[in-house]
């Protein structure tokens, strides 16, 4: 996703040069090759703004190498996730052009086309031409592949590819002791997995406030991060999706003939109801956790379950950080058996409605028009992307990076293989159901679209501070929904409700 777990990571499971599949890496061309003889870009200096996070890291992590290779240097600017969209856009808009390149959130996308020009370059042209690192964004999951793109173009160099499903301790819940517990309890089986969202409060609740481990300390259901101004309004979007998105709605945002918020429906409000339920499944602190103090409870065998990216899972085969190795299972988000249409206002009933999510930044480089240096710096941005460093990211958890490419999964998905994510130090079942529901999420029926209007930052940003304050006990969940449709409103009409109309619908169309 996008954060460490405190300062600069260095290299997790194994180092990059153990990558186990020589035969199998990205092609390099004969003009590759002689281009790299005369360091091409020797004394040249790219400089990049990047995250300071897991993903910053990484980014950073892969310069020397490619330093070496070309002659070229790399300088990196962290910025904290509070001033990132701030800082790239004083950037752009000013003219200064002092980075080259940005890494970026996903939903950021929509401001770099609000300006006469855009403030990014296409890359199909770097593409073409064959001195440059190889990578191949045919190899895209579609679903990721929709994030790096703008109105059919693409501008997203590889490197991550988030979105949030729910891990669990499959040891807990197929343990035998537990079963006859829980069953005694609430008087049905022990769900493992949960399927929908009452089954997974109910074991939330059953294994917290209690010594499960045996460690002789009390554990918990779940675990969460709700800091103010870092992500935790995903874990929101995530969890609300199906009382909310059917097979009769794709709509969580806005009406699409006028572009209403519906943020404070009856289907919202349950939403939110019943997150604020899962913050007394976990320790009290969590409400100001950032994401990787979120992730602690789990990886020390703390926790049951968590929504998340999956950091979760990558982290966890890292036995510095992780008690939990191959006892991490991974399904899709549980369900709802209603779920309200707030265009017709309306509750459906159905027998399972689950949906999908790319919930995330996502993050990855683009490169800015500004930019004097541009075939320098995708050469460093391809040189990421290929299929040797890109699948090193996304097996080892300390980058922050998801795996989005067909050949990073297993057949009849992709062309990978489990023994090269047993060679990165992964357990073989982890591994399987990781990847598992990782897809089974990114291609169900119905999915939660991700937002990428202009001004999404701003319409999360006021999402993030009324739920957080809900959280914390200052505000009613109805309440802060119904500020918070005002507070979008707002935000539409100053960048125009037409054109925001227009761009919302075609997010449906891609």
């Amino acid at each position: 996703m996008s954060t460490s777990l405190g300062g600069k990571q260095s290299p997790g499971i194994c180092s990059i040069d153990s990558s186990p599949f020589a035969a199998n890496e990205s092609p390099v061309t004969k003009e590759r090759i002689e281009y790299l003889k005369s360091k091409p870009y020797k004394d040249v200096t790219i400089n990049v703004m990047a995250l300071r996070s897991a993903v910053g890291d990484c980014l950073e992590y892969h310069a020397p190498r490619w330093e070496e290779e070309t002659g070229a240097n790399v300088n990196v600017t962290k910025i904290s996730i509070e001033t990132l969209h701030q800082q790239i856009f004083a950037d752009l808009s000013s003219g200064a052009g002092q980075y080259d390149a940005c890494q970026t959130a996903a939903w950021f996308y929509g401001d770099f086309f609000t300006a006469p020009e855009p403030h990014i370059v296409e890359i199909t042209p770097f593409l073409q031409d064959p001195r440059y690192p190889y990578w191949d964004p045919a190899e895209f999951l579609p679903a990721i592949k929709r994030l790096y793109t703008w109105q059919g173009k693409l501008y997203g160099v590889l490197f991550d590819a988030d979105a949030q499903t729910l891990y669990y301790r499959k040891d807990v819940l197929q343990d035998a002791r537990y079963q006859d517990k829980f069953k005694s309890q609430l008087g049905y089986d022990l769900p493992n997995p949960p399927k929908t969202m009452k089954e997974m409060h109910d074991v939330a609740s059953f294994f917290t406030g209690w010594d499960w481990n045996g460690d002789g300390k009390d554990d918990w259901g779940i675990s969460l991060h709700a800091k103010v101004n870092e992500q935790g309004f995903f874990h929101f979007l995530t969890l609300a999706a199906p009382y909310v998105i059917s097979p009769t709605n794709k709509h969580f945002y806005f009406n699409p003939d006028d572009m209403r918020p519906l943020i404070n429906s009856e289907g919202h409000l349950r939403a939110l109801e019943e997150y604020v339920k899962f913050l007394a499944y976990g320790p009290k602190e969590q409400i100001n956790w950032s994401l990787p103090e979120g992730w602690i409870p789990f990886l020390a065998g703390h926790a049951v379950m968590e929504a998340t990216w999956g950091d979760l899972p990558t982290l966890a085969q890292d036995r510095a950080r992780s008690t939990v190795q191959g006892r991490v299972g991974a399904t899709i988000i549980p369900g709802t058996t209603e779920a309200f249409n707030p265009v017709s206002g309306q509750w459906n009933q159905y027998p399972l409605n689950v949906v999908g999510n790319t919930n995330g930044g996502t993050w990855h480089c683009v490169i800015s028009r500004l930019s004097k240096k541009k075939e320098a710096t995708y050469d460093f941005l391809a040189f990421m992307a290929n299929r040797k460093n890109a699948f090193f990211n996304s097996t080892n958890g300390w980058t922050g990076v998801q795996p989005g490419m067909k050949y990073e999964y297993f057949p009849p998905v992709g062309t990978g293989s489990v023994v090269e994510w047993e060679n990165q130090g992964w357990d073989k079942a982890d591994a399987t159901s990781f990847l598992d529901a990782y897809y089974q999420n990114l291609t169900l029926p119905e999915q939660q679209i991700y937002l990428r209007i202009p001004g999404a930052a701003e319409y999360w940003h006021e999402l993030h501070v009324r739920v957080s304050s809900v959280l914390m006990g200052q505000t009613n969940p109805k309440a802060a929904l119904d500020d918070l449709y005002q507070a979008w409103g707002r935000i539409t009409e100053r960048y125009g409700r037409d054109s925001q109309k227009k761009l919302y619908a075609e997010l449906f169309a891609a």
